[in-house]
């Protein structure tokens, strides 16, 4: 193996990794020999994640992580370092978006918008805050935020998460600049509309397939579409790379 591409033995948290994508990133990174954090809101589904893994001799934990809170936030980056030693990458995925009706944007509810924005916005803020110390001392860190193809589609009905989403690729330069001298990369990954378990059973068939309309690439989008664009800035391949967006969407949108 080109050892740019070798993700053995690194630490890998990802948010939001025990259901959807997330969890297929989780095992993914597991596969090709990475130590994963699955952290999620729902512990036990992070915790029948790393079950599984470990149950196939590889390396995993999973954790109940609210990443809308500080504390909690701080609590996941200490037990990657309590269990591996060390924090290498950090994958952004958690955000709330299937549990929100699509609806005009003069009925969500303020309560509402400012969920998203603390789960969506704060919640990157305070992973990327809890990870930064020891990938400082270590010199080099990866974080990979996901943001959306929404935001440059302009998909309208569900305004709060899709402005969410802008707000990652705004995070996600802004912060590459502040970290890039500690060895610290920052970049992201904008899916198109994806099949996974949780979008499925949100989602009408006649919505699905109206997504597919335009894409270059004439067929569905899978979880499986994005590990490569995600594993790829997170290894030392992409050490060049900061401050960047990776649009993964079947070549729907171009930038």
């Amino acid at each position: 193996m080109n050892q740019r591409f070798d993700l053995t033995g690194r630490t890998v948290i990802v948010t939001g990794g025990g259901k959807g994508i997330g969890k297929v990133y989780s095992q993914e990174f597991a596969k090709v020999g990475a130590r994963v954090v699955a952290a999620d809101i729902d512990g036990a589904a992070a915790t029948a994640v790393a079950d599984a893994l470990t149950a196939q001799g590889l390396q995993a934990i999973g954790l109940a992580t609210d990443i809308a809170s500080e504390e909690s936030t701080k609590a996941m980056a200490q037990a990657a370092l309590d269990r591996f030693g060390a924090i290498d990458v950090l994958i952004n995925n958690a955000s709330l978006m299937s549990a929100l009706a699509r609806r005009s944007w003069l009925e969500i509810p303020v309560e509402e918008w400012d969920r998203v924005m603390a789960d969506n916005l704060r919640g990157m803020f305070l992973a990327c805050r809890a990870v930064f110390p020891a990938m400082k001392a270590q010199g080099r860190g990866k974080i990979v935020n996901i943001s959306s193809s929404r935001v440059f589609e302009g998909t309208p009905n569900r305004l709060h998460y899709t402005t969410s989403k802008a707000g990652v690729i705004g995070f996600t330069r802004a912060l590459a600049r502040e970290v890039g001298e500690f060895g610290i990369t920052v970049n992201a990954v904008a899916p198109g509309i994806t099949l996974s378990d949780t979008q499925v059973a949100t989602s009408s068939g006649n919505y699905l397939g109206a997504h597919l309309a335009g894409r270059t690439i004439e067929r569905p989008q899978y979880p499986q579409d994005l590990v490569g664009a995600v594993m790829f800035l997170s290894c030392a391949a992409s050490d060049f790379m900061t401050g960047q967006t990776m649009l993964v969407d079947g070549g729907k949108s171009m930038h």
